[in-house]
């Protein structure tokens, strides 16, 4: 259901979008325990969160152990169908290729994502698959949402891995 606040048609998912975003950013911090780069997502229907997941391709050595592939698998696993269309995925770092191949194939409604991914985001920064109209679905993108908390928590996990990797060359 849309209110006017403004002029402004919102939804309930408006005024929670930070309150999602706060939740994948918990799990970020679980991959950076990990020593894993700390990148986490929920996905969240009808309100209620139904998956979550954090990076974990060190911690397997798989290189599709990402955030978004972990949530949406075991958030089809939660519902018993591959068709998330009623789905909002929340996301700390912008879905790259292969994560944005999996939001469209499970047909997620909504992204929202913290930080941008210059080299590699595909929900708009470096190219936009999520809403490239030649693919059978689209899915509605935010971004921002707690953009500098999101991004600081990977400027910080580089900071320290390059410390890390210093030291151990001495």
């Amino acid at each position: 259901m849309k209110i006017l606040i403004g002029g402004i048609p919102m939804t309930i998912e408006d005024f929670s979008d930070e309150y999602y975003m706060k939740e994948a950013i918990k799990e970020a911090r679980k991959a950076e325990a990990l020593l894993e780069v700390p990148i986490g997502a929920v996905i969240v229907i009808d309100g209620k969160i139904i998956s979550r997941a954090h990076n974990l391709r060190e911690t397997n050595q798989s290189a599709v152990a990402h955030a978004e592939v972990l949530a949406i698998e075991q958030a089809c696993q939660e519902t018993g169908t591959w068709r998330l269309e009623n789905a909002s995925l929340y996301v700390t770092l912008e879905p790259c290729a292969m994560c944005s191949g999996a939001i469209i194939l499970s047909r997620v409604k909504r992204v929202v994502y913290g930080a941008t991914d210059p080299k590699g985001g595909c929900a708009g920064t470096f190219m936009n698959l999520l809403q490239d109209e030649r693919f059978n679905h689209q899915s509605e993108v935010t971004s921002g949402v707690l953009e500098a908390e999101c991004g600081q928590l990977l400027t910080d996990f580089f900071r320290q891995l390059r410390e890390r990797r210093k030291r151990a060359k001495k």
